[in-house]
């Protein structure tokens, strides 16, 4: 019976290692020549990309113990109640190339089409309906359908990537948004997993932090986050993170990716700022990791932070990836945006904000109206 035990565990640890090896979903890791080359870097060590702050995260058994209790007594509110309504779009929006035109349309958690001055533009565009290696594996979005199908939209002038989490980096959204994008800006390392998608070599470009280009009279630079990557359980931090500013002949706009607080948000500011609209992180947080995600109110003084004249709390109200209820994030937001006077927008899933001109302001609280039922 022992051996027949050992044998059923070994042959499950050899599906999960052939799983992880042979599986797409999980990308191509570095060769020895790139190391070589990150090793001359100084936010790689021994191996590993590393942050400019030194983060803590509890992994005790302690913390995992009240992890796992948080996992099977969530927050009654942790899921919306029923399926999020979102505004679809048509391909039309697409197809405008009016040099004029600039706006912000939410995908739902940390994914955005924009139009920056005639460029259509998409940022960790997640298309999938679970975040994860599988579809076997992960939680479903809140909302059913996206506010536009992948097979609908006809060209993208540019992708960018914050970083390779599965929330993201999204295997099936790349694959079929591939041979429609003219190009992909990525951190370092991450262009490895395209190219082992198929992606053509000649449509990536990669990033260290601080790293500017321009691109059909765009202006963008990759700057720091305070945060990790990693798509399998050997590969934690071995390609890069960070956060992207863009920025037209008169529109700016502040992407923050992932990540904790910290000082990178005022150099970026600094730098870069003022912006005329700051994406912020502000969801999936948890007391045990805040030193790689930002609290709410964390998020409204990183705004203040980068110089953004308006800000949207992203990389919420689609998935479940903590135990607090589902609105709680932009309820705190909210609140801490009132306290200091900033201006926020809220807007819902497939809501377009227009930049031309003067910034509009979403005052609609979507999500209270779907809580109630």
């Amino acid at each position: 019976m022992g051996i027949g035990v050992g044998i059923i565990l070994l042959s499950i640890c050899l599906i999960g290692v052939l799983f992880i090896y042979l599986s797409p979903e999980f990308g191509r890791r570095a060769n020895a020549t790139q190391k070589k080359a990150y090793a001359l870097l100084p936010n790689y060590k021994d191996g590993k990309f590393v942050n400019r702050e030194k983060i803590e995260m509890e992994m005790s058994f302690r913390s995992f113990s009240k992890m796992f209790r948080e996992m099977l007594s969530p927050d009654p509110n942790v899921n919306p109640k029923s399926n999020i309504d979102v505004i679809e779009l048509s391909s039309d929006i697409l197809l405008a190339k009016a040099d004029s035109i600039s706006e912000v349309i939410w995908l739902g958690h940390s994914s955005f089409l924009i139009k920056l001055e005639g460029k259509t533009i998409l940022l960790d565009p997640v298309f999938s309906e679970k975040t994860g290696p599988h579809s076997f594996f992960g939680r479903k979005k809140y909302n059913k359908q996206m506010p536009i199908d992948l097979i609908d939209i006809p060209h993208i002038d540019a992708v960018f990537i914050s970083h390779d989490h599965y929330d993201h980096l999204d295997y099936f959204s790349i694959v079929n948004l591939k041979d429609k994008t003219d190009r992909f800006f990525v951190p370092l390392g991450v262009g490895n997993h395209l190219r082992s998608w198929d992606v053509e070599e000649n449509k990536i470009t990669e990033f260290n932090w601080w790293e500017e280009a321009s691109y059909k009279g765009i202006e963008f630079a990759f700057t720091p986050s305070r945060h990790m990557s990693g798509r399998g359980f050997a590969d934690q931090s071995t390609t890069l993170w960070g956060s992207w500013v863009l920025k037209g002949n008169a529109t700016s706009i502040y992407f923050s990716g992932d990540g904790g607080y910290g000082e990178h948000f005022k150099e970026i500011g600094e730098k870069y700022g003022p912006f005329d609209i700051g994406l912020m992180e502000c969801g999936q947080y948890n007391k045990l990791w805040a030193d790689v995600h930002m609290m709410p109110e964390e998020s409204v003084q990183a705004g203040l932070d980068v110089k953004a004249e308006k800000i949207i709390p992203i990389h919420w109200g689609s998935f479940r990836l903590a135990n607090h209820a589902w609105t709680e994030p932009v309820e705190r937001f909210s609140a801490k945006a009132k306290e200091l006077k900033v201006d926020i927008l809220t807007p819902r899933i497939g809501e377009s904000i227009a930049l031309s001109g003067k910034v509009q302001t979403t005052t609609k609280q979507w999500w209270k109206e779907l809580a109630a039922k």
